[in-house]
């Protein structure tokens, strides 16, 4: 099949199968990250492969399981945050759509984007609900810095959150591709059709 616009999607049995997997993908990153206490998220490598192979609105509704899920079993923090993997499944489906996810050099500029659209989107969730931190150990200490030193909430907040957003995003969109280039041909075109892959893969 071949999506007619970046906006057309359908719950065929091979994106119905692709959300629990995407989920799953999310779900064990984020775990890995939090058990080992890494400066980064690891939480949306399962969005942006579903929007790189069905598309944005696939990617968000595996984004937005995936934290529903997590929040219910790990950690409530997570609920708030179901808007900004929303969001990181629409950017991340459009520029793959776009080509921008297809080679090492454009995934990295990709991956900036993805960084820079959940820095936006979470830093007033951040300032509204946990007086600006992100509850990442690494960002937090920076975010206690700049307040010592400037007593500027919301720098200090979007300091924090872009200091591992978008380090975490250029990672998980290259490990997102890596992932995507390394399925068979008859598994993308279950998902995404010969006009879609070729674009991924100029």
């Amino acid at each position: 099949m071949k999506r007619k616009s970046v906006w057309s999607f359908q719950f065929t049995t091979a994106s119905l199968v692709l959300i629990p997997a995407a989920v799953g993908i999310n779900y064990i990153g984020k775990l890995f990250a939090g058990v080992l206490k890494l400066p980064l998220w690891l939480d949306s490598i399962g969005t942006v492969l579903a929007s790189m192979l069905a598309g944005p609105i696939i990617g968000a509704i595996s984004g937005a399981i995936n934290n529903i899920i997590y929040g219910l079993t790990m950690d409530p923090i997570s609920f708030v945050y179901g808007i900004t993997s929303v969001f990181i499944g629409l950017v991340a489906g459009v520029l793959a759509y776009k080509g921008w996810i297809g080679n090492w050099g454009k995934a990295v500029v990709a991956g900036l984007l993805v960084g820079l659209t959940a820095v936006i989107i979470s830093t007033p969730l951040n300032v509204w609900f946990w007086g600006g931190q992100t509850g990442n150990f690494w960002g937090d200490a920076l975010f206690a810095a700049v307040m010592a030193n400037t007593h500027s909430l919301w720098l200090a907040s979007f300091l924090d959150e872009l200091v591992v957003d978008l380090v975490d995003k250029v990672l998980v969109v290259l490990v997102s591709y890596a992932i995507y280039k390394g399925l068979p041909h008859n598994i993308l075109q279950l998902y995404t059709g010969d006009h879609h892959v070729e674009s991924l893969d100029k």
